[in-house]
């Protein structure tokens, strides 16, 4: 198929065991690492990424001198022509069988056996076999970029970046986005909540899941200021109005000055046992907490977080039989709790101390206080299609984190596990699919916490009730390893530890290639695409969270090429 595309060079070697090699027949210099490429071969087009760029001779001799010190100018050209060069290294990654040439016979019995169903019609697939000697190799069209990312004019397909050579716009489809968990990395200053607040836009525009941000810094909803060039910073709020709704933790709480749609309190009867484990790090908490915990529920039922609260440390005393005073634990005391019911005093004690940071927490309600059930406000929201900003204002603890965040997923868990199995079992409406939004996720997924927490449950289980995570993390070293296998999208941007990179490229086939592109990433700038939910690997130079987005966004439609190459400054 004659498509006009650059061509920059010829095959020259490697196999599907290794990357293959492209002897360069333009200057290096025009060249960059992750630059998406097509070797034409016949019938097939071979789609891969430059990972390496070196430079060679046909003997080393001409390398070491400098022939254009020791010969005239026209001959030292003629021999660096004809003995030096340079490859690239290219990852493989899909092929597409394009068929011969459009208007020749060939092309017309290639395409009626495809429409008379007698061949299957041509599909993107993973390498397979490699092309032969020579094969040309040029820059992907705009057309190639299309073909494989998806139509930017599309409505599901969201353009996140565009290809570093050429600025050919780069698409993520939204409904294959949705449909496994996902992450955003980066180190700290590379514009991952940007980065972040881009995506979320996407999935809000598109509206066909429902999104729930924990936002633990009170950073998505309402308006802000950028910390680095001090510029206004739209929140989801004002691009989507009454689209997203905006919540405080605690009665009364505004948002730097704003106010929320409505407040989230905590019952105590919401409060179950397993919420306090979760805390065990954070608290301190001993190896005989959840036996005390067991005791207490057993004591208590749903009551026992106001029970136990209540409890205090006094004492009485009275006279035995021989007139002696004597000191016991007074009714209502822990100690006589704890002696009622076979528990170590001492430790039922030292719990109610740690337990106290919980106690005094001011978005913890008694009993039903908390009268307009907010928990159920937000499943409501959440299941009628609206967007749910959590933010947690001036509660921007660990502590607060992990209980308010962990205890709402397990509520929005169950709610959603019930909607889908009546879907199947009693034909009642499909559930709205769910993207929850975990910032500092290594908090809730690290290897102790990943068992304890609802959150691993959803990255490997729940996406068959139509809920996955969409997590955002600078250490994903620090994320459980079986958590990173399940993520279908990752979008990185730079990243500087080795721990951190090898994470990101977990699971990943080629990732020893994708190593060094991962740490050479412009910060603020550029970012990796990875995984299931795009068909390869490939670097983009990420779009702007600007006024053309903000407009596009909020109803201005899809923009033209000319100005997604004005937004890129050129």
């Amino acid at each position: 198929m004659n498509i006009q595309r650059t061509q920059i060079g010829y095959l020259v070697g490697g196999g599907l065991k290794e990357n293959f090699r492209v002897r360069l027949t333009v200057s290096p210099q025009e060249m960059q690492e992750g630059a998406f490429v097509v070797i034409q071969s016949g019938h097939w087009n071979y789609y891969g990424i430059v990972t390496d760029i070196n430079l060679g001779a046909t003997d080393p001799r001409f390398a070491d001198e400098q022939t254009e010190v020791r010969f005239p100018a026209h001959i030292a050209k003629a021999l660096h022509g004809q003995t030096l060069y340079a490859n690239l290294e290219v990852l493989p990654n899909l092929m597409l069988e394009v068929g011969p040439d459009e208007g020749t016979p060939e092309y017309k019995d290639w395409q009626g056996k495809i429409d008379a169903g007698l061949k299957d019609a041509p599909r993107i697939l993973p390498v397979k076999n490699i092309p032969p000697h020579h094969a040309v190799v040029s820059l992907a069209n705009e057309g190639d970029i299309a073909e494989i990312f998806g139509d930017p004019n599309k409505e599901s397909n969201f353009v996140i970046g565009y290809t570093r050579e050429q600025n050919h716009p780069v698409c993520i489809d939204l409904d294959k986005f949705v449909q496994r968990s996902s992450g955003v990395f980066g180190a700290t200053g590379t514009g991952k909540s940007f980065l972040t607040r881009l995506v979320l836009a996407g999935l809000m525009k598109h509206n066909q899941a429902a999104v729930l941000v924990l936002d633990m810094h009170n950073e998505y909803g309402f308006d802000d200021v950028a910390s680095d060039t001090k510029k206004a910073v739209k929140g989801l709020k004002t691009l989507f109005k009454s689209g997203v709704r905006c919540v405080g933790l605690g009665a009364g709480s505004t948002i730097r000055g704003n106010q929320v749609d409505f407040n989230l309190e905590i019952s105590t009867g919401d409060i179950s046992t397993s919420d306090i484990e979760t805390l065990s790090r954070e608290l301190n908490l001993r190896e005989t907490t959840p036996t005390i915990l067991n005791a207490l529920y057993t004591t208590f039922r749903d009551k026992w977080f106001t029970e136990f609260r209540s409890m205090n440390r006094d004492t009485v005393v009275f006279e035995d039989e021989r007139g002696k005073k004597k000191e016991e634990p007074a009714e209502g005391s822990v100690a006589k709790w704890a002696l009622t019911n076979g528990v170590n005093v001492m430790a039922a004690e030292a719990l109610h101390d740690k337990l106290r940071r919980l106690f005094s927490q001011p978005y913890i309600a008694e009993g039903d206080a908390a009268a307009n059930n907010s928990i159920a406000q937000i499943i409501q929201s959440l299941e009628a299609g609206k967007h749910v900003v959590l933010s947690f204002g001036e509660h921007e603890s660990d502590l607060d984190y992990l209980l308010v965040s962990n205890l709402l997923t397990r509520k929005i868990r169950a709610a959603w596990e019930k909607k889908t199995n009546e879907f199947r079992t009693h034909g009642k409406a499909e559930p709205k699919p769910l993207i929850i939004v975990v910032e500092e996720a290594h908090k809730l997924l690290n290897r102790e916490m990943a068992a304890q927490t609802t959150f691993a449950t959803i990255v490997r289980e729940l996406r068959k009730y139509y809920v996955t995570l969409l997590i955002v993390d600078q250490r994903p070293s620090q994320i459980y390893d079986e958590v990173m296998s399940q993520l279908g999208t990752r979008i990185s941007g730079w990243l500087g530890d080795d721990l951190d990179i090898q994470a990101v490229l977990s699971g990943l086939s080629g990732r020893d290639s994708l190593r060094g592109m991962l740490a050479r990433l412009q910060p603020k700038e550029e970012v990796l695409l990875l995984g299931w939910g795009v068909p390869m690997p490939l670097p983009v130079r990420s779009r702007r969270y600007d006024e053309a987005f903000w407009k596009e966004m909020s109803g201005g439609g899809k923009k033209s090429r000319e100005e997604n190459l004005k937004e890129l400054g050129f």
